[in-house]
């Protein structure tokens, strides 16, 4: 076993492969446990806390003794040796790492640095699986069927998968059974953890955590209001943005000659980015939800995530390679074309910042997660200061859009946001609210009927059928003239040059 010797008994500084104890105890054993789990490492015996050599006065016994009572206690074949200093006798016992996981009477032990770490909880179940080639969630979940997931989460994967090319379209055209099959999200009998979050329409009921919470805050301890957004993964990053967009993020209003433009804080495409990459990357055996909290001068990101062994934060803003943490809810997002295989996710996110003009992301990784901080820009803020925020009633503004106003088209009197641009141009005859909702891909009706339907109704811009019986079962909603102008306005507006 001489061949596995890491470190040298001579060493002085202890590190992440370098323990020392001025006598043996069998509790020590943990220490030879957490080099097994880790990197290989040495533990000498004889050196005191200041690592000076003060001798083992039963080294000869011990070296006889140890090699059996760990291969004994741990199921570890480790080299122990007699090493001469000055005049006394140390032993250094060299561990190799293992590639299955070693336990000392029931309990884990990792190195981390030079301390001694026992593994609970979530990293104990990312060890154990990670040790036998498994990943969360890629293990079965017992019962839940194909029959149980959402057929609206199903047929909107199939209509992005068909559009960004990646599926082909014999495998979009199969039983679900035969989709999930396809998409590695079984295991025998049973559905992987990933096929829950990503298509059942309450991954909560199995996931503690599997949610976003929303939050606008006057200062750290001052919370005004806030949202919780559930639902498949797909949905939670579509209506999370949707919710950031209209309710949580305040835009900057300028006018090029006539058009009134919208210029948020965060750009939309930056704030794609970084929720896919936290929802692909984030450790759901934490009970935590990931978190989004809205300042007046900066939005703040905190994802439960693990970085892949070895990696610090300087290593994401580095090129690197693809290395989802959730390998298979990555592919899905893969083949949905929401994401990229390349390892470029944090690198789309500054570009994106980049392109807008505003200020570069902040990384940092703690002991929570990861954190990533979107500052304002000081000109934002400087034009945010001609209108104080109140910040105790939500802001519903929308896309970067164009005003239409009575000017233009003679008989608009309402004020054009993208949501109401996107509700006008979903319009096909007469709709059900739910078919309207169902169309724009929100879950939420109470969002929807503020953010969408209310001021669409208020503007003149679409109608009831039945308005004398505004909460008729049988009530339909229908765009008017004014709706109509409005997009005429807008194409002929997008047709310019």
């Amino acid at each position: 076993m001489s061949s596995a010797r890491a470190v040298p008994a001579g060493g002085n500084v202890e590190d992440s492969r370098l323990e020392w104890k001025e006598s043996w105890r069998d509790d020590h054993l943990k220490w030879v446990c957490a080099f097994a789990n880790t990197q290989g490492g040495a533990l000498i015996i004889g050196r005191n806390d200041a690592g000076q050599p003060v001798g083992v006065e039963n080294a000869r016994q011990l070296l006889v003794e140890l090699p059996n009572k760990i291969r004994d206690l741990l199921g570890v074949v480790a080299d122990v040796s007699l090493r001469t200093e000055g005049s006394v006798e140390l032993l250094e016992i060299v561990t190799p790492a293992y590639p299955n996981p070693i336990s000392y009477r029931g309990h884990y032990y990792q190195r981390s640095g030079s301390t001694l770490q026992e593994l609970k909880g979530a990293a104990l179940d990312r060890f154990l699986l990670g040790r036998y080639g498994r990943t969360w969630d890629g293990t079965p979940m017992p019962g839940v069927g194909v029959a149980d997931l959402s057929p609206a989460a199903l047929s909107r994967f199939r209509d992005l998968a068909a559009r960004s090319g990646r599926v082909d379209a014999a495998v979009l055209g199969e039983t679900d059974a035969g989709l999930l099959e396809k998409l590695k999200l079984v295991d025998g009998a049973y559905l992987k953890r990933a096929a829950v979050l990503l298509f059942h329409g309450d991954p909560l009921a199995f996931v503690t955590g599997a949610f976003v919470r929303l939050g606008f805050f006057r200062s750290e301890s001052d919370l005004v209001y806030h949202d919780e957004i559930v639902g498949d993964l797909f949905a939670q990053v579509q209506q999370t943005l949707d919710f950031l967009f209209t309710k949580y993020l305040k835009a900057a209003v300028t006018y090029e000659d006539i058009v009134r433009v919208e210029r948020f804080p965060v750009p939309r495409d930056a704030m794609r980015e970084a929720l896919l990459n936290a929802v692909v990357h984030r450790d759901y055996a934490v009970p935590a939800p990931m978190q989004i909290r809205v300042y007046d001068d900066r939005l703040v990101m905190v994802n439960p995530a693990v970085l892949p062994e070895g990696w610090t934060q300087v290593s994401l803003v580095a090129p690197h390679y693809s290395h989802p943490f959730n390998p298979d809810i990555a592919n899905a997002f893969f083949r949905a074309g929401e994401v990229e295989a390349w390892g470029r996710g944090v690198q789309r996110i500054f570009d994106a910042c980049r392109a807008e003009g505003t200020p570069a992301p902040r990384l940092r990784f703690e002991s929570n997660g990861l954190w990533i901080e979107f500052p304002f820009a000081a000109s934002y803020l400087q034009a945010m200061r001609g209108g104080s925020r109140d910040a105790a009633t939500p802001v519903v503004t929308g896309e970067v859009t164009g005003e239409v106003t009575g000017e233009v088209t003679g008989e608009v009197t309402g004020e054009v946001t993208g949501e109401v641009r996107r509700l006008l141009e979903i319009m096909q005859g007469e709709m059900k609210r739910a078919a309207l909702q169902a169309a724009l891909r929100l879950r939420h009706e109470d969002h929807f009927r503020e953010a969408y339907l209310r001021p669409a109704l208020e503007g003149g811009f679409i109608e009831m059928t039945i308005p004398d019986k505004p909460r008729s079962s049988q009530q339909r909603y229908r765009i008017t003239s004014a709706g109509r102008a409005v997009l005429r306005s807008v194409a002929s507006r997008d047709a310019l040059p």
